[in-house]
């Protein structure tokens, strides 16, 4: 993209977005339904990334709105890398150019499995992303039952804590 088009979008400012991950049954739809009824996320857009045939975490969100992405093509730390960029980027563009509600955040709801190294690497690793936004925090739920066992039994939950 070119100087001209990068400080047209969001201002020149960054957005600030936050990966929730966090093993399968973890709670991440939970804690995002919570998050979702704060105030201060009132104006956030949100990716959630489903993998397999049905996607069942973008319904079991309380808010559905245009503001609201499903990633559904795959996973996003792996085989979903350029959707992640085109979806943050065409977010921008179109909050920019009116077009959809303004957002001052984006959440990310990662799949179960994934691992958010990628994830992050995506969003510090492109020139147009490190301009339009920034890594706010990265936020991983663990089962408070079943945590202890699900770490040990699975080097995918260890990545992801």
């Amino acid at each position: 993209m070119t100087g001209d088009v990068m400080a047209q979008i969001n201002g020149g400012s960054r957005t600030p977005v936050t990966v929730v991950t966090g093993f399968l049954g973890s709670g991440k739809t939970t804690l995002l339904n919570r998050i979702l009824a704060s105030p201060r996320f009132s104006r956030a857009a949100v990716l959630v990334n489903e993998f397999g045939e049905i996607g069942l975490d973008d319904a079991l969100i309380a808010r559905r709105d245009d503001q609201m992405v499903a990633l559904s093509n795959g996973c996003i730390c792996c085989s979903m890398n350029e959707d992640l960029v085109t979806t943050l980027g065409d977010l921008a563009i179109q909050r920019d150019q009116g077009r959809i509600t303004p957002f001052d955040r984006i959440v990310i709801e990662t799949t179960g499995l994934a691992d958010p190294a990628p994830i992050l690497k995506t969003l510090l690793g492109y020139p147009f992303l490190v301009e339009t936004y920034v890594v706010d925090g990265l936020v991983t739920t663990v089962d408070a039952v079943n945590g202890a066992q699900t770490l040990d039994r699975y080097g995918q939950s260890l990545n992801q804590v």
